[in-house]
């Protein structure tokens, strides 16, 4: 799977990876469709490693900083499928944690 490239989810949010190294990792933008923040959305900085191998299906993990409008940041981890039209599809799965005022307050800053 060659995650460089453009990627989109269902709820309309984009993906740019630029480049995968030959370590497996990349960096990017992630452009959300989403959020709760009161400010406007901006595109957010990304990073990341890719599990390189040797079939085609690869695993990864990246982390987003959406310090340009929220207290928040989200790591997702997710694999590259095939699928029968040829097309590669990445599912993952997502954490969010949002600041909170208080350690008592910890039980709500994460999704």
């Amino acid at each position: 799977c060659n995650l460089t490239g453009w990627w989109e989810n269902d709820l309309g949010s984009k993906m740019q990876v630029f480049n995968v190294d030959n370590d497996g990792t990349f960096s990017g933008e992630y452009h959300t469709a989403v959020s709760s923040a009161k400010k406007p959305i901006q595109p957010s900085p990304l990073i990341g490693s890719q599990h390189l191998d040797e079939d085609g299906q690869c695993t990864f993990g990246f982390t987003v900083n959406w310090k340009k409008f929220s207290d928040s940041t989200a790591v997702f981890v997710g694999e590259c499928f095939k699928g029968d039209d040829g097309k590669e599809v990445l599912h993952t799965s997502w954490l969010l944690r949002e600041k909170v005022d208080s350690e008592p307050d910890d039980w709500k800053a994460t999704r």
